[in-house]
C-alpha cells in the first residue's frame, strides 16, 4: 500500500467517525464495525490506524479543536502573552455560539452527558472532549511558559481553571442576561488570564 493510500484510508475513517458524531451527537458510539462500514474499509484496516476506539476519538477531537482554534495564534509574539491567551480562549468560546444556538448546544450536552445513564461509552466520549480541551490549554500555557509569562510547574492546574471558566461562560451564553455578553465575557477572560500569568505579562 502506498503512503497516499494510507493517508486516504486514515482520512476516510476520520470522516466516517465525524459524520456519525455529527448525526448522533458527541456521545455516539464509535464501534469498529460501524465506523469501518461507514468508511468502506475493513475492521482490520481501521484497527491498523486506530488500535482502540479511544485512539480514534482522541484523534478526531484533536482535529476538531485544531480546526476551531488553530495553534499558531498563541505563537504570535507581536502581541503580549496576555492578549494572545485571551484571544485563544475567546476562539474556543466562540464555538459555543450565542442565544438560541447556545441553548441548543447546552440542551444537547445535557441530553448526551447528564440526563442519560452514565455508561462506559458516555463517559469515554465526555472524557475525550475534556482531555482534549485540557491538553489544548496546557499546550498554550507551555508556549507562554517558554517565554517566562507563566510558571511552568503548575500548568495542569492552571489549564483546569481556565477550562472551568470557559465552561461557565459557555453556560452563561445559554441563559438570560442583563449585561451585554461580549463585555461580560471579555472582563471575565481577562480576570482569569491575569490570575494565571505572571503579573508583568
Amino acid at each position: 500500500m502506498t503512503d497516499q493510500q494510507e493517508i486516504s484510508t486514515r482520512e476516510r475513517i476520520l470522516a466516517a467517525a465525524a459524520a456519525i458524531l455529527g448525526e448522533e451527537g458527541m456521545a455516539a458510539r464509535l464501534s469498529v464495525r460501524r465506523v469501518a462500514a461507514r468508511a468502506g474499509v475493513s475492521a482490520g484496516s481501521l484497527r491498523h490506524h486506530f488500535p482502540t476506539q479511544q485512539a480514534l476519538r482522541d484523534e478526531l477531537m484533536g482535529r476538531i479543536y485544531d480546526w476551531v482554534v488553530p495553534a499558531e495564534r498563541i505563537r504570535d509574539t507581536s502581541l503580549p502573552a496576555r492578549e494572545r491567551l485571551v484571544e485563544c480562549l475567546r476562539e474556543v468560546l466562540g464555538s459555543a455560539n450565542i442565544g438560541r444556538q447556545a441553548r441548543d448546544a447546552m440542551t444537547a450536552l445535557t441530553r448526551d452527558f447528564i440526563a442519560v445513564e452514565q455508561t462506559a461509552t458516555v463517559r469515554e466520549a465526555y472524557l475525550t472532549m475534556e482531555r482534549d480541551g485540557q491538553r489544548r490549554v496546557e499546550d498554550w500555557l507551555r508556549v507562554l511558559a517558554d517565554e517566562d509569562a507563566v510558571a511552568a510547574d503548575d500548568i495542569p492546574r492552571r489549564a483546569r481553571f481556565l477550562n472551568t471558566v470557559l465552561e461557565g461562560l459557555a453556560l452563561k451564553r445559554a441563559l438570560p442576561s442583563e449585561d451585554t455578553i461580549a463585555q461580560a465575557e471579555t472582563e471575565t477572560l481577562y480576570a482569569a488570564v491575569d490570575a494565571v500569568l505572571w503579573p508583568e505579562s
